[in-house]
């Protein structure tokens, strides 16, 4: 089992660390979790979704309290602000306290949206998670930011709200279908310009929990993304514009598949603007499929409009009322502000007819 120690508040912050376990069978320890982490909690709210609460596996998840399941509809759109008032009105009409505890149990969709719900009933309620897919375990169940999305794009809606532990159970990841994977690796392929060049081969286990420590020494530095957090963005503006007019168009993207796809729109726009190399595209493209992942737009999504495309990212959280990408340079991954609509539609055009 490799442990990982996550302080949002810098090392030294004691009463701000928690744990994430990394292992086969990591969910079993979810009681001892809550007892240690919740003392006080008498009552359990376990929110996930309707897929994964139809395993078989899932009827042994026990977090050693009284508990009701509270599922939403798999996939993105149960990332809604509807979801959270539902959520917290069940909350309530099942009695759970300040004092309880809320327990996701699913992939970054599930994370996302029962930490807000979490961190907006009773003004901040504990939460823990049981992550249940490669996305979740690398990327999403890690770090406290949690959120849902809106029209205008995703995740303009939430809280930085810290877990009190995760459960990383590499088990459970054998269950996935084959486009989970391959959503899980598009944040693999990302650790690679953070810090990770040799992340690709290593065992799975070392992957995931290197991929956890790393996320962890970005969160440590700068818990609210107001500096070397934001790195951890890399692929994600044209990613996220990507996944909101996927969803637009009724299109199924995943998200570690747009990320993919982001990295290298990243190298494009980043190649166009003089700071790396053609090899240093090329070596982009090749992480990305040495994960398993595309590199080109996904089918249905080939002709999409660019100006659309444009019209999200300048949404994107990053932005200071200008277009900001984190982009690869000669001094490593950056936040470049400033960016011309002009060099980011030609970059989309490119990645276009690649």
């Amino acid at each position: 089992m490799i442990t990982v120690q996550v302080s949002p508040a810098g090392r030294g912050q004691g009463s701000r660390v928690y744990e994430v376990r990394v292992g086969d069978g990591a969910a079993v320890l979810l009681a001892e979790l809550v007892a240690s982490q919740v003392p006080a909690a008498r009552h359990a709210a376990v929110v996930t979704d309707e897929m994964v609460a139809a395993t078989s596996w899932f009827e042994t998840i026990d977090p050693g309290l009284p508990f009701e399941v509270h599922a939403v509809e798999a996939g993105e759109r149960a990332k809604s602000v509807a979801n959270v008032e539902r959520l917290c009105r069940e909350f309530a009409s099942t009695g759970l306290s300040r004092a309880d505890v809320v327990v996701a149990v699913g992939g970054g969709v599930v994370t996302d949206l029962a930490g807000f719900a979490a961190a907006c009933y009773h003004r901040g309620t504990a939460y823990c998670t049981v992550a249940t897919t490669l996305l979740a375990q690398v990327d999403a169940a890690i770090g406290g930011k949690t959120g849902v999305d809106l029209p205008e794009g995703k995740n303009l809606m939430g809280a930085f709200w810290q877990p009190v532990g995760v459960l990383c159970d590499t088990a459970l990841l054998a269950t996935l279908p084959a486009r989970e994977w391959t959503s899980g690796r598009g944040e693999l392929a990302k650790y690679t310009f953070l810090g990770e060049p040799r992340l690709a081969d290593l065992p799975l286990d070392a992957q995931i929990g290197r991929s956890v420590a790393r996320k962890a020494a970005h969160v440590e530095a700068d818990e609210r993304e107001g500096g070397p957090r934001v790195l951890l963005n890399y692929g994600h503006t044209f990613a996220h514009a990507l996944e909101a007019v996927a969803l637009d168009a009724g299109a199924d993207l995943r998200h570690g598949e747009a990320v993919g796809v982001g990295l290298v729109f990243a190298a494009l726009l980043a190649r166009r603007l003089g700071r790396i190399s053609d090899e240093r595209v090329a070596f982009h493209r090749e992480t990305v499929r040495r994960f398993s992942v595309s590199d080109r737009l996904p089918a249905g999504l080939e002709t999409v409009d660019p100006k659309e495309l444009l019209a999200y990212m300048a949404r994107d959280k990053k932005a200071a009322h200008d277009l900001a990408f984190v982009l690869d340079g000669p001094d490593g991954v950056e936040l470049v502000h400033g960016v011309a609509p002009s060099d980011v539609l030609a970059a989309i055009e490119e990645l276009a007819c690649t």
